[in-house]
C-alpha cells in the first residue's frame, strides 16, 4: 500500500522513491507467481489541505473560512481535492506504478468514512475515549490543536528577562523583601498561580509557603517548594508557574492542584480578560506592554539576549502557543502496549532494524493520543450534545440501536451521543435538541486505519469483488480476509511514529492481528543544502 500523498498538491521526489521500490517488490513477487496487491489512494490532509485552501482564499479574495462558512470552504476544499487528486494519480500512472486501480481508495470516503466511525465507536464505547482539558500545542493562525509530531523548533534571536515579584505578609502588605525569576514570555506574568523554588535551597527556604504580589493586577500567589521544575544552579533558583501555558509548569500544577491554573489567551493569540488591562491586544503587543509597565513600577532587573529554541506550526509555520483546551484523546496505555508487543516478539519487523528504537521508544511514552482538531475539512467527530435529556429518555429512543452509545460528560450535565450514523437535532423529539461536535479528528486516525478500511471493513465484501481466480483459491469473494494482513509495508523514518505504529495498534485492536509482517524504511531525499524537500518550501523536484 501506498504511504497515502496528500491532496495538497503534487508528488515529490520521496513519492517517486518509495512508489519505485514497492513497484519492484510487488512486480518481483508477481513474477514469483504471488497475487500481489498494491493499493492506491490518497490522503484528505484535514490541517495541511484546509490551510492551503484558505491561504489561497485569503491571498485571491481577501476572505477567510469564517467569510464563507463552513460549508462553503467544504465544497471548496472538495473541488481542490479532486483536481489535485487527479494529478497524483495522473503522475504515479506516469511513472509506470502497477498499482491495482480499481481499489483506489481516498480517506474521506464512504467505505473511509464508515471505518472511521465504526473504530470511534468502538473506542466510546470500550472507554478508551474521552474528552478533557489539557494543555495542547495551539496553532494561533488555523486556530486549531497540532500533533507534537508536526511541530518543529527553530532557534531564533530572544530575550532573557529578569524580575521581581515582593514578598507580601498574611495581610497582604510588602515586606519588604523581593523574589526575582527570570522569563522569555513575560505576558504570561499575567497568568502566574504561583513561584517556585527547590526545597534543598537554603536561600528560599524560609520563604515557602508565603505569598508574592503580581505588581501588574495585584493578585496573590504562593511561594512553593517543588524539586523537579525548579534548579537552583539555574537563573536565579526561582521560578515563576504558568500552568495554563507551559507543558513543564502544567506537570507542576498536577503535582501540586492547589496552585490552580490561568489561561490568559484567546484562541487567535490576543489576550482575553483574565490579561486585563490588556485584553484584546495580541500576545506579543502585550509583552512590550508588560515589560514596559514592570520597569515603571521598578521591578525590571535586567534583560539579556539568547538564542531560544521556538516551537512552531509544520503546517502555518507561525509560534507554537502552549494552550488549555477542551479536546478528545484516546487512552495509549494498554493499545501501545499491544503494539510495542508487536515488535518485541518479532511479528512486525524493521529493516534497518535501528528503526526498531524509534518505534519502541515513542509507544513506551504511552502519551494519551488528541485526536481533536478545530477545523472544518476532516471526518466530523460523530458525537453529538444533549444538556436537557436523561437517561430514560435516550433509553427509550437509542435502546434498541446497536449504533449509539452514550454517557454523561465527567465535567458537565451533558450527556455524549456516539453514533456511527449521524443524528437529526430533533431525534429525541421537539423538546430537546441535540447539537454535534465542531471538531475534526486528526488526519492520522483515519491514516492509521489504512490497511484493513481499504480491503472494506468492518465489511467483509468490497467493490471490486476478488478476480475470478482469486475466488476460486479462496472458495469465497471476501477481500478483507485474504489480503490481511499484509506483508510488506515500505515508507521513510518521518512518520514511523505518526503512521506505522498508531497502523499497528488500531490493526490489533480492530482485527486482532498486525496489519503488516515487515517495515522496510529507506532515505529522504534532500535539496542540494540537506534540506527536506516539500511544497510549502518550494524545493521540490517534479518526478
Amino acid at each position: 500500500m501506498i504511504p497515502l500523498p496528500n491532496v495538497t498538491g503534487a508528488l515529490h521526489m520521496g513519492h517517486a522513491l518509495n512508489g519505485t521500490l514497492q513497484d519492484l517488490i510487488t512486480r518481483w513477487r508477481r513474477m514469483q507467481g504471488y497475487e500481489a496487491l498494491w493499493m492506491p489512494g490518497t490522503d484528505h490532509a484535514g490541517i495541511a489541505t484546509q490551510a492551503v485552501v484558505e491561504r489561497r482564499m485569503l491571498e485571491e479574495e481577501g476572505l477567510t473560512r469564517h467569510d464563507v462558512g463552513r460549508e462553503a470552504l467544504v465544497n471548496r476544499i472538495w473541488k481542490w481535492k479532486d483536481a489535485y487528486e487527479r494529478r497524483i494519480l495522473g503522475q504515479l500512472k506516469q511513472l509506470g506504478a502497477s498499482c491495482d486501480w480499481r481499489r483506489t481508495r481516498f480517506t474521506l470516503d464512504e467505505v473511509c468514512s464508515k471505518a472511521v466511525r465504526r473504530t470511534f465507536f468502538k473506542f466510546f464505547k470500550d472507554g478508551l475515549i474521552y474528552r478533557g482539558k489539557r494543555l495542547v500545542n495551539w496553532d494561533t493562525y488555523l486556530q486549531t490543536a497540532v500533533a507534537d509530531d508536526e511541530v518543529f523548533d527553530e532557534e531564533v534571536d530572544g530575550h532573557f528577562w529578569t524580575f521581581t515579584y515582593p514578598v507580601v505578609d498574611d495581610a497582604g502588605n510588602d515586606t519588604g523583601q523581593k523574589i526575582a525569576f527570570s522569563t522569555t514570555r513575560p505576558e504570561t506574568m499575567l497568568g502566574d498561580t504561583a513561584v517556585c523554588v527547590h526545597p534543598s535551597d537554603d536561600r528560599y527556604r524560609n520563604l515557602v509557603g508565603q505569598k508574592v504580589r503580581i505588581p501588574l493586577n495585584g493578585r496573590l500567589i504562593p511561594i512553593i517548594a517543588d524539586g523537579q521544575l525548579a534548579d537552583p544552579e539555574m537563573g536565579t533558583g526561582a521560578v515563576k508557574v504558568t500552568p495554563a501555558h507551559d507543558p513543564n509548569d502544567y506537570a507542576c500544577f498536577q503535582r501540586h492542584p492547589e496552585i490552580g491554573l490561568i489561561n490568559i489567551l484567546n484562541s487567535n493569540g490576543t489576550m482575553n480578560e483574565n490579561a486585563d488591562p490588556y485584553r484584546g491586544q495580541d500576545r506579543y503587543q502585550c509583552r512590550d506592554s508588560v515589560i514596559e509597565k514592570m520597569e515603571i513600577l521598578g521591578h525590571f532587573v535586567e534583560v539579556a539576549d539568547r538564542k531560544i529554541p521556538i516551537k512552531h506550526s509544520d503546517r502555518s509555520k507561525t509560534p507554537i502557543e502552549p494552550y488549555l483546551s477542551d479536546q478528545w484523546f484516546v487512552k495509549m496505555e494498554d493499545l501501545a502496549q499491544n503494539a510495542i508487543d508487536a515488535v518485541s516478539d518479532g511479528r512486525v519487523k524493521f529493516f534497518p532494524s535501528r528503526f526498531t528504537k524509534t518505534y519502541q521508544d515513542w509507544l513506551g511514552e504511552k502519551r494519551d493520543w488528541c485526536i481533536s482538531r478545530q477545523l472544518w475539512w476532516g471526518h466530523r467527530i460523530p458525537i453529538w450534545y444533549c444538556n436537557t435529556c436523561s437517561d430514560e429518555e435516550l433509553q427509550a429512543a437509542f435502546g434498541d440501536r446497536a449504533d449509539i452509545n452514550w454517557r454523561k460528560s465527567e465535567d458537565s450535565d451533558e450527556w455524549l451521543i456516539c453514533s456511527e450514523t449521524d443524528l437529526e437535532s430533533d431525534a429525541l423529539g421537539p423538546n430537546h435538541k441535540l447539537s454535534q461536535d465542531p471538531d475534526v479528528l486528526d488526519t492520522w486516525f483515519s491514516s492509521a486505519l489504512w490497511p484493513h478500511e481499504t480491503l472494506g471493513w468492518p465489511d467483509t465484501d468490497h467493490d471490486p469483488p476478488l478476480a475470478g481466480q482469486e475466488s476460486e483459491k479462496t472458495g469465497k469473494n471476501e477481500v478483507l480476509p485474504y489480503f490481511y494482513p499484509g506483508n510488506v509495508l515500505v515508507t521513510a523514518r518521518d512518520i514511523i511514529t505518526l503512521w506505522v505504529a498508531r497502523m499497528v495498534l488500531t490493526g490489533l485492536y480492530n482485527m486482532g492481528e498486525i496489519p503488516f509482517h515487515q517495515v522496510f524504511i529507506h532515505p529522504k531525499i534532500l535539496d542540494g543544502y540537506g534540506e527536506t524537500m516539500s511544497k510549502s518550501k518550494g524545493n521540490g523536484v517534479d518526478p
